[in-house]
């Protein structure tokens, strides 16, 4: 992986105790990885404005996110699968995006022999950070998936500009900037998870988005131009974090009900992808997980958010990834699975009745220690 190293704009800008503490976990990952293949490659459906639609979802391998390298965020181990030297060149980059459409060929039968109307590109960093993806692999990848529907890229805020999402709406694919925002409480967001930015960038960043299909001229100027294709639409599609550490249980569950309802009354952000955290190699939560000092969320929190902002002008998500592992948001073990599948199923309907079909004891011990659990005294329950 590339080393960890303060030597870069960003110190000073989170918590500098944090950042040494990370750059120390992080430096004893000593693993490399192949610069022209991607760190992961998937078909899936997801829900978007235009409905629920198949997806390609691409991890592109890069020399990682630049904050990381310099301590970076306590729960994201994501960095420790970057390319070493802290940059991958053009032709890598591209030589990724062509095995990630092979795999799409190879598996057309996921998606009924057509191909899927959503690309998602993730660096686990900033795809618009031009020190990860240059500006010419940018404007390559925009030419090569021009003739699907949406893309999502991911980026913090800092590098949402309006000029790189018209590379891709200029095409006419609506284009929706992934922002790990995590919160919408600064304090919780630079204590607990050691991230620079406040929610008043991440409004910024929705301004910059949204901006681009405001630009757009009206439909009798547009039928007057040779353009065969419309104009696409900029949106944020913002990325909640439930229970970073040094919060209780029922601290995690307040902080992602108001964060949920505060992230969609921006203008421009139109989706939540509210996910539980789970316990990452060479990061602090993993050190703290190892001492008896961090427990995944329950399953059940996860329901009891989505459930309670089912009301709300917008999509809400959720991707319990590890599920069922104690390193991953779980119960009991007997009803995680149902849980789930309950979580996947309100996904696409948007529908809280989903989780009335689930019943398990262990939801009484799951109350209690959402009542009682305070922050030093994590974890109450296993």
């Amino acid at each position: 992986m590339s080393q960890p190293s303060p030597d870069v704009y960003e110190q000073g800008k989170g918590m500098d105790a944090h950042n040494k503490v990370m750059r120390e976990v992080r430096s004893r990952n000593d693993a490399s990885y192949d610069p022209r293949e991607p760190t992961r490659v998937w078909l899936d459906e997801d829900n978007t404005p235009d409905g629920f639609v198949n997806s390609l979802t691409i991890i592109l391998n890069t020399g990682g996110c630049r904050w990381a390298r310099a301590g970076g965020c306590t729960m994201c181990g994501y960095v420790a699968e970057s390319v070493d030297g802290g940059s991958v060149p053009h032709e890598d980059l591209m030589a990724q995006i062509d095995a990630c459409l092979e795999h799409e060929q190879e598996n057309a039968e996921d998606l009924r022999g057509e191909q899927a109307d959503l690309i998602k590109i993730y660096t686990s960093g900033s795809f618009l950070d031009e020190r990860e993806v240059p500006a010419e692999t940018r404007q390559a990848i925009a030419d090569t998936f021009a003739d699907r529907d949406r893309i999502v890229v991911e980026s913090l805020p800092d590098f949402v500009d309006r000029e790189k999402i018209r590379e891709f709406t200029e095409h006419g694919l609506d284009c929706d900037v992934a922002i790990g925002l995590e919160t919408a409480t600064d304090r919780v967001r630079r204590d607990c998870v050691n991230k620079y930015f406040d929610f008043s960038d991440f409004e910024d960043a929705c301004e910059e988005a949204r901006a681009v299909g405001a630009e757009r001229p009206p439909p009798d100027e547009r039928a007057a131009t040779d353009e065969s294709r419309e104009q696409g639409r900029g949106g944020v599609k913002a990325y909640l974090l439930m229970k970073p550490p040094f919060l209780s249980e029922g601290e995690a569950v307040a902080d992602m009900k108001r964060s949920v309802r505060r992230c969609l009354d921006v203008a421009g952000c139109h989706t939540v992808s509210m996910n539980p955290c789970n316990v990452q190699r060479y990061t602090m939560v993993e050190d703290l997980y190892h001492e008896g000092g961090y427990r995944p969320p329950w399953l059940w929190s996860v329901a009891e958010v989505l459930e309670a902002t089912a009301d709300v002008d917008g999509i809400v998500v959720s991707d319990p990834v590890g599920h069922g592992s104690e390193r991953g948001p779980h119960n009991c073990g007997d009803c995680d699975d149902r849980l789930q599948r309950a979580v996947k199923d309100f996904d696409q309907r948007q529908d809280p009745a989903v989780f009335d079909q689930v019943s398990c004891d262990c939801r009484r011990t799951w109350e209690a220690v959402v009542e009682r659990e305070r922050s030093y005294s994590l974890p109450l329950a296993r």
